[in-house]
């Protein structure tokens, strides 16, 4: 029986207006599953017409242009009821799901859900959770005193994943895959014997305390910057009554 970091594994990733999960909108995304290591990845792709302003500041990220969406993407309604089934189905079938930073695209698909199709993230998945190895998690745990920073171009590198492209949603959600490939086979003494369902709640535990390091953090450095303790995805935060 193989390791789960040499099965089957699927991976999700956006590309946004910008890095506010509660208002910002998705403009493309991107659904990447491999039945095992080597495998031909079987890539799905998404455009978003968000009907709001893009940021300039957004399309120097990622390359697309409020004009491009308008003319190529498509209406944001049909195309998260798409997204979230694919990532149910992945869930249903017990496939883990990679997402890199996985509270922010997670979160943000769940509040499109909410504004598009008056349900949410959970509602879709019914009665299979995803179960979610974020690599940022895994890495800044597995090897918690390396310096440097932990993008996901600087884990392709320190782990010799090869990414063309970075900041396209199919690019970055096909290296986010490799790079917890190379994560597992890297810490397999630390990881083998733990299964995705384990090691996803391990995850929640360690992202909750690598929050609370980052917020004392800038508390001693005199910054009011506050870190969302919850993963994989942030609760909905309620108006006031």
């Amino acid at each position: 029986m193989p390791c789960w970091f040499e099965g089957a594994l699927a991976a999700f990733d956006t590309e946004t207006t910008g890095v506010d999960v509660e208002h910002d909108r998705i403009v493309s995304a991107a659904v990447v599953a491999q039945s095992q290591a080597g495998a031909s990845p079987v890539v799905t792709r998404w455009l978003v017409d968000p009907g709001v302003p893009v940021p300039e500041g957004a399309t120097a990220v990622h390359g697309l242009t409020e004009a491009h969406l308008q003319r190529h993407g498509r209406w944001p309604s049909p195309v998260m009821e798409e997204i979230a089934r694919a990532l149910a189905g992945h869930a249903a079938r017990g496939v883990p799901l990679v997402v890199m930073n996985a509270p922010f695209d997670l979160t943000l698909l769940d509040r499109e859900l909410r504004r598009h199709r008056a349900s949410s993230l959970a509602g879709y998945l019914a009665g299979s959770p995803l179960c979610v190895l974020d690599p940022w998690v895994l890495d800044k745990h597995l090897d918690r005193y390396r310096k440097g920073r932990r993008t996901l171009t600087d884990l392709c590198t320190h782990y010799g994943v090869e990414l063309s492209g970075a900041h396209d949603a199919s690019a970055d959600a096909v290296a986010a895959l490799e790079v917890v490939r190379a994560v597992g086979r890297r810490f397999a003494s630390r990881l083998d014997r733990l299964s995705p369902t384990e090691l996803h709640a391990r995850q929640e535990v360690w992202h909750a305390a690598q929050a609370r390091g980052l917020q004392a953090w800038f508390a001693r450095n005199g910054s009011d910057e506050q870190c969302d303790p919850a993963w994989p995805l942030r609760p909905e935060i309620r108006a006031a009554a």
